[in-house]
């Protein structure tokens, strides 16, 4: 199925042609590693909680 294809999918039979793709991604056995920046990233945010300097904003700020 090509892109053009794809697009010419209404929502929800996208939606549930995405979930077939990730259903047969779950199936895998195939362990794809996360670039290491990841692993970084998550782990400066972790400190950040620990030292009480993490920063939130609401969904609607967020939206904006």
């Amino acid at each position: 199925m090509s892109l053009d294809e794809i697009k010419k999918l209404d929502v929800k039979d996208r939606i549930i042609l995405m979930n077939e793709i990730w259903a047969t991604l779950e199936e895998e056995d195939s362990n794809i590693e996360s670039p290491s920046w990841h692993k970084e990233v998550l782990e400066e945010r972790l400190q950040k909680l620990d030292n009480n300097e993490a920063e939130f904003i609401s969904l609607e700020d967020l939206k904006a």
